[in-house]
């Protein structure tokens, strides 16, 4: 009898530790949940490895409800020009500089924005953007539509197909004539104008060129999103 209640005692002494070592260790729910996290916050990340600099997605299409797309967009390089001249037909675009001077250009003139000013975009308006300096920028198009697919699928056409910006090689351009082709409701070609976005995207399907799959591009919101911080 002493020996059975001894084996027995040794038994839930050795349930007890089982359990705080169980305790003790990160609950497991089917993967990695810490890479997860991190999968998540790097999908917030587009790097571009040059211009136009780092963009943070500060609050998705999904985190809005499609209300609108705000982005952080660090530039170090400073280039010669910016994008090509467009319109977003049904969305307002608006810069906020929080380090540097940015130069925008609409309704036909040139402004210079710095630390604290900023300028709002109204839709269906023909403009672009350079910085003179290294800047930072916040970065917001209301409404969302599809702006963020359309610049994941430019970030893969520049980091997975080595499309150059700003575009050197002509099979650069038929790629980037494409994307902006297909998001014609987001983001309209002014100059060089839309018409020949158009021709160039035929000649690039001609070639064999296909975009990356606008259906493979995950928007996701996470409970680490920057919406749940203090703004």
């Amino acid at each position: 009898m002493a020996t059975q209640a001894a084996e027995r005692t040794a038994q839930e002494v050795t349930n007890d530790d089982d359990k705080q070592i169980d305790a003790d260790q990160p609950a497991y729910h089917g993967g990695n949940s810490m890479a997860a996290v991190d999968r998540s916050k790097q999908d917030r990340v587009l790097d571009w490895g040059g211009f136009p600099g780092r963009w943070e997605i500060m609050r998705s299409t999904a985190d809005t409800g499609g209300e609108l797309l705000e982005m952080r967009f660090e530039i170090e390089d400073v280039p010669d020009e910016g994008p090509f001249v467009h319109t977003h037909p049904h969305a307002e675009e608006r810069y906020e500089v929080v380090s540097g001077v940015l130069e925008v250009y609409a309704e036909g003139e040139w402004m210079e924005l710095t630390v604290g000013e900023e300028h709002t975009v109204p839709p269906g308006t023909a403009h672009t953007f350079r910085n003179t300096t290294p800047v930072e920028i916040v970065n917001v198009h209301e409404p969302a539509l599809q702006h963020e697919a359309f610049f994941r699928r430019f970030h893969q056409l520049v980091t997975e197909r080595d499309v150059s910006l700003p575009p050197e090689e002509f099979t650069d351009i038929l790629q980037i004539a494409m994307l902006t082709t297909e998001h014609e409701e987001d983001i309209y070609a002014v100059s060089p104008p839309h018409w020949v976005f158009k021709a160039l995207t035929v000649l690039g399907r001609v070639f064999g060129y296909r975009l990356p799959d606008s259906q493979t591009i995950q928007v996701s919101r996470t409970s680490d999103s920057p919406e749940s911080r203090t703004q």
